[in-house]
């Protein structure tokens, strides 16, 4: 007898079991019932977000370089795993080709955001001149918790590129993955748990959009949501519910699989811009300031 493997949830670094305890059928490009996934429920929403935020903070304090090595580290088990995302992938109509490509173009875009971990501060930081007797500094720091709906048209690239960018800059991310086609970002929490993410940076929920997406959307310890190709209708609900706590909102409509689809921009999109004032001693004899 088949025993079809059932896809949970990945929360706090952890395999659970929805809190619904329910379930839905994902089915192959021809048909064929392939596995269950977990159908996530508010509750799962708010459990995500609590562990999200209790590791947002230890996440943005390691150095940059550490985050740096740990993006690599994913790219080195996604290298390992090829095999099976390809599987997947063509089971849920790729050809092998296409299949191919979207993993390479998945790894290459992890080493190409963790060369980007310690770098981007010096871009979007600046020291400022000013008039008086002190250091002016801008500098960039992490949004928080971000929820992010991955891509909808991608079963693996959109959702990485997509949860990097907001990773990379230390936040922490709390994931509704491709509904028709999650099991690539389950697949993909097996590699996080094996690659030194701590665990509740990323948190992946499985599931109906339109039944956790409010729940994320007007979650008061949610600072920012990534939003990818989503209806215009679902879409204007969550920026109607994001405004309750002033959450930003950015939603992409980009193919994800064009190079423009990675950059800075994509990590300034979930950093705020912090500007200190730090008095110059005075020195006798000295002018003082600049």
């Amino acid at each position: 007898m088949e025993v079809l493997k059932t896809y949970k949830l990945y929360i706090g670094g952890q395999f659970p079991r929805t809190e619904s305890g329910r379930s839905y059928a994902v089915f192959a490009a021809d048909g064929k019932h392939i596995a269950n996934a977990c159908q996530g429920s508010k509750k799962d929403v708010r459990n995500a977000v609590q562990v999200a935020r209790k590791a947002q903070a230890a996440w943005s304090q390691k150095s940059a370089f550490n985050r740096s090595q740990v993006i690599y580290r994913i790219a080195e088990m996604l290298e390992a795993r090829k095999g099976q995302f390809l599987e997947e992938l063509q089971a849920l109509g790729s050809d092998l080709k296409s299949a191919t490509q979207e993993v390479e173009s998945s790894i290459d875009r992890c080493v190409y955001y963790a060369g980007w971990a310690d770098k981007y501060q010096a871009l979007l930081g600046t020291v400022n001149p000013v008039a008086s007797s002190h250091f002016n500094f801008s500098v960039p720091e992490a949004t928080g918790v971000v929820g992010v709906v991955a891509c909808q048209q991608t079963a693996l690239l959109g959702f990485i590129s997509q949860v990097l960018p907001a990773i990379i800059g230390g936040n922490s991310v709390v994931v509704i993955a491709n509904q028709k086609s999650p099991l690539c970002a389950i697949t993909f929490a097996e590699v996080l748990a094996t690659s030194d993410v701590p665990g509740g940076v990323v948190n992946i929920l499985t599931g109906s959009v339109e039944e956790m997406l409010p729940t994320l959307s007007g979650h008061m310890d949610v600072n920012a949501l990534s939003l990818a190709q989503l209806d215009s209708a679902i879409l204007e609900k969550a920026q109607t519910e994001a405004v309750e706590n002033l959450k930003r909102v950015m939603s992409y409509s980009i193919d994800f699989s064009q190079s423009r689809a990675q950059g800075l921009s994509y990590i300034s999109d979930f950093q705020e811009i912090k500007t200190t004032w730090h008095p110059v001693e005075q020195i006798i004899g000295g002018a003082g300031g600049y």
